[in-house]
């Protein structure tokens, strides 16, 4: 009987490798398999690596998300919640526009926004304690206030964790990369962290990292060394008998899988996109960084983290919203379009969120400040009602009016709407179990 070799011969007896398959595996490392970044030997975190299992889980109204995040702190008075009728020194110096919802009205620059507005929902009455920047961030991806015990997962990574992988595809997705420590894992394992483009999709000539073969490395080569990998492997999964070996292996595997799926790198390929949609998106950061993040759930990624900007809006509010809002505001406007006429929206939870908002009143350079009282957050899709205006700030926005939501209220929602059971718990170091989300409530009445 013939022994399997390293071109990937077949076999009923396998002895172990040779020293040759070891110098196939040695050299592995000229695939540039970045990718390992996300999907290699990260095993080796606070619980061994396996993928995510559906079992017992049942699917909500919401297949995926897409959560938009605004790093710095968006102005709710210069976006989703102006006060026309507050003084000017809370008012701010930007006009108004009328939006689809009779008698509501955003920021002047949220035109395109407005147009679609009986499509979203926007919450105006979020509110939390935390405000510094990396607080207010770990509240806001993580539904948890921070401890200085333990970072928790974003909800990104719970739903990697919960669902694992579809369609040979990475569950969770940062564009172009994480954003930040609260956009990864926490206590969980690294890999359940998401898989980072590498670049920009609005860049000329974009290429996500490591999705194609090494200069030098044709099908055939490439084979041989997963064919080797395979070998060393199972040598190693009976001799240590170690999940952690094969969790190792199952995301060497997933590595190969998309590097050597055509649909897994087509859900990557911006360029497949009609010219006439990329315009409709924008040529810029915000237009080609949200049609990616619908190219990727359309494929059957779970979770797209996209991050746009900087909202960090201390001085000149005025002339910094006019810079960077027009380009989110084209670009969501067409990210809702698009998902409502392919009939995508019904089952994609779409998010905008920031990690806290702005002072009520303008300060002495003309700019806003940090705010966490109370500031806006936008849903729409995956079951949420359409056309809805949910809660309201006070006269200046300086604090909840009515119905206010905190941070583990909106993660137990967006959970319920993927069918994660927010209580659940899971082990944390120490074999210590943690919910998911601690003490948040189902805000039905943001449901349809």
């Amino acid at each position: 009987m013939s022994m399997e070799n390293a071109c990937g011969g077949q076999d009923h007896i396998r002895r172990g490798p040779s020293r040759r398959d070891f110098l196939y595996v040695g050299v592995i490392g000229g695939l540039s398999l970045t990718l390992g970044d996300y999907l290699k030997a990260r095993a080796f975190g606070s619980e061994v690596a396996m993928p995510g299992s559906t079992v017992g889980l049942k699917e909500g109204p919401a297949k995926s998300v897409i959560h938009i995040y605004l790093p710095g702190g968006m102005a709710s008075h210069e976006s989703f919640d102006p006060k026309m009728e507050a003084p000017i020194e809370y008012r701010g110096p930007l006009g108004t526009v009328k939006t689809k919802i009779e008698g509501e009205y955003y920021s002047e620059c949220m035109q395109e926004t407005a147009g679609v507005a009986d499509k979203i929902c926007v919450i105006r009455s979020m509110t939390h304690g935390e405000a510094a920047h990396e607080r207010g961030t770990h509240n806001m991806f993580t539904g948890y206030r921070p401890s200085p015990a333990l970072i928790f997962p974003s909800m990104g990574s719970i739903v990697s964790h919960e669902y694992g992988p579809r369609n040979n595809l990475p569950p969770y997705v940062c564009v172009p990369n994480q954003p930040n420590e609260f956009a990864g894992p926490g206590y969980l394992s690294s890999s359940f962290g998401p898989f980072s483009l590498g670049a920009d999709p609005a860049t000329k000539g974009f290429k996500v990292r490591d999705l194609t073969l090494a200069a030098g490395i044709d099908n055939g080569r490439f084979e041989r060394r997963r064919s080797a990998l395979d070998a060393v492997n199972d040598h190693f999964a009976r001799a240590e008998k170690s999940d952690a070996v094969a969790a190792m292996d199952t995301f060497y595997q997933r590595a190969f899988g998309l590097i050597s799926s055509n649909a897994a790198r087509e859900a990557f390929n911006i360029d497949a996109e009609p010219d006439s949609v990329r315009d409709e998106y924008g040529r810029n950061e915000a237009g080609q960084r949200m049609l990616m993040a619908r190219r990727l759930v359309g494929a059957g990624v779970r979770f797209v983290s996209m991050t746009y900007g900087g909202w960090d809006m201390h001085a000149r509010i005025s002339a910094s919203m006019k810079k960077m809002a027009p380009s989110f505001d084209q670009a969501f406007a067409a990210l809702i379009r698009d998902l409502d006429r392919s009939g995508m929206l019904k089952e994609t939870l779409v998010m905008v969120s920031s990690e806290f908002g702005r002072t009520p009143k303008i300060n002495k350079d003309a700019g806003r400040d940090h705010w966490p009282k109370v500031f806006s957050v936008v849903l729409a899709g995956g079951g949420v009602k359409e056309g809805l205006i949910h809660g309201a700030s006070n006269a200046i926005a300086s604090e909840p009016d009515r119905d206010d939501v905190n941070p583990a209220d909106l993660a137990t929602t967006v959970y319920h709407q993927l069918g994660i059971v927010a209580d659940k718990e899971l082990m944390a170091p120490g074999n210590r179990p943690v919910e998911i989300v601690d003490g948040g409530k189902v805000r039905k009445e943001l449901l349809a």
